[in-house]
């Protein structure tokens, strides 16, 4: 067996997720939400790789406004990142391989990296590691492994992969060659079938579904994407040439990268280069692109239902129900998805929720907020919540984490008055200090400079009334903030 390279997982994370509005934000999108447990899909991904030998901490590659979402929830995993980069501008997944690929290159080293999409569902964690300690072996000759999805169905909704000749090779696993998964040329990338030729596709058995998942060695793709796309590579090379760090991250060079041409891997390498593999994956994978696929991924009642939250159903089948803040009552619904959020409810045909894009796309039209973040907005302090408003007033629900401080900073159109609800504030207001506990208020005059802090080992919570002609997030002028906004 040849000398085998270090594993980096390398788990793309740039994504909106606009198909699961409207639990899914621009701001907050689903790789960011527990949707299929108790742990986002970001963490399932980093988590699911436990049982892989050599493995390298990973590189994540996110839109730069989730950057601390990014960061606290692979905290809370107990995951270090080795890097965080990121996107001034989405340019799709060849280019944010690239600059990956660039980054764990940096030290000398040339790993094999394992391209993962932060919002994947895989059931069996055992099989995906099998087929990766498969796939090394022959990445480490320069080949460009992807993962191929063991069709279930005669989905349409899907690329398809046709595989050719069979390789002969056991992988560093324990699997012997009579049990482990066979790696095949790849002999042709297909788009999205319509049904007859789905059909075609499953009977023949030659046929699987492109998961968008990938096995190679860094300088391999770097070299295939040189010979296919030299474009972008420069323009990639130019822009991780340029980068700055940023507290815990990465930023690439906004005006280079900006200017790199948009691609997926699979159109400006994989259906171009001679050196692609495909190894047939059978792990219970989802990529969760509809509310049909999280309902299929759920666990249904005896009427086939999947429930989340605090629902009531009476005579009900078939169908996804999801209660975010209220109770959710359902009579008589056949194949509906109804999905309840504190400040928008979704009710669809199941057969129709890949149109929830077009809701999604109105709302921008209509330059409204709600499909851009939700009534509870994460910071990297905290989080605010809407609570109420009207002319000339708003009320906000304020939580500051332990230890943590807003930016100082002045209003020229609103002031504002705090109530400390619980735990301990420290606020800063025109270079005068002062320490409030619960039932103690203040009060910020407009254009006062102000900080907002939290001294105390425990959440500060605090009710903020802002009154004013103005009552925007964009009336915001900060002096100093040590998250570098």
């Amino acid at each position: 067996m040849s000398n085998v390279s270090k594993i980096v997982p390398v788990i793309l994370s740039g994504g909106a997720g606009t198909r699961l509005w409207p639990l899914s934000r621009e701001l907050y999108p689903k790789q960011l939400l527990p949707l299929v447990g108790e742990r986002t899909m970001l963490q399932e991904t980093v988590l699911r790789l436990s049982g892989l030998a050599d493995l390298g901490a990973p590189l994540v590659v996110c839109n730069d406004a989730h950057r601390f979402m990014v960061a606290e929830q692979l905290r809370q995993a107990g995951q270090a990142a080795d890097a965080v980069i990121l996107e001034p501008v989405g340019r799709n997944t060849a280019p944010a391989v690239a600059v990956a690929a660039l980054q764990a290159m940096a030290d000398g080293s040339d790993p094999v990296l394992l391209v993962l999409p932060a919002d994947h569902v895989i059931r069996d964690a055992a099989a995906l590691c099998d087929a990766v300690n498969v796939g090394v072996d022959v990445v480490q000759d320069g080949a460009l492994l992807t993962f191929g999805i063991v069709p279930t169905a005669a989905e349409t909704g899907y690329g398809y992969i046709r595989a050719g000749r069979k390789h002969r090779i056991v992988g560093r696993g324990t699997r012997d060659e009579k049990t482990a998964p066979g790696i095949f040329d790849v002999q042709q990338f297909v788009e999205k079938p319509d049904l007859a030729t789905a059909e075609q596709y499953l009977q023949s058995g030659d046929y699987y579904w492109n998961s968008g998942m990938f096995l190679f060695k860094a300088s391999s793709y770097l070299d295939e994407l040189e010979k296919h796309s030299p474009e972008m590579l420069r323009a990639c090379r130019k822009a991780w040439s340029a980068k700055v760090a940023d507290l815990d991250f990465t930023r690439l060079d906004a005006e280079t990268f900006a200017a790199c041409p948009a691609d997926s891997i699979d159109y400006a390498v994989m259906e171009k280069t001679e050196r692609a593999v495909v190894i047939p994956l059978d792990a219970g994978w989802s990529d969760v692109g509809s509310w049909a696929a999280l309902w299929e991924v759920g666990e249904p009642d005896d009427q086939g239902n999947v429930t989340i939250g605090d629902v009531v159903n009476v005579d009900c089948s078939t169908s996804y129900l999801y209660s975010g803040t209220r109770l959710v009552a359902g009579i008589g619904l056949q194949d509906t998805v109804v999905v309840e959020t504190a400040d928008a409810i979704l009710v669809a045909a199941k057969d129709r929720v890949q149109e929830v894009k077009q809701v999604v796309d109105r709302l921008k039209k209509l330059e409204r907020e709600e499909y851009l973040l939700h009534k509870r907005v994460n910071r990297p302090w905290g989080a605010y919540e809407g609570l109420d408003a009207g002319v000339g007033f708003l009320v906000k629900r304020i939580t500051v984490n332990p230890g943590a401080s807003l930016s100082l900073q002045r209003h020229q159109h609103r002031a504002e008055h705090w109530v400390v609800v619980r735990g301990k504030a420290e606020v800063t207001c025109e270079n005068v200090i002062q320490t409030l506990e619960a039932n103690q208020s203040v009060y910020i005059p407009s254009g006062d400079k102000h900080r907002l802090s939290n001294p105390g080992d425990e959440i500060l919570e605090i009710i903020e009334v802002q009154t004013g002609e103005h009552l925007s997030e964009d009336d915001i002028e900060r002096f100093s903030d040590q998250y570098g906004r």
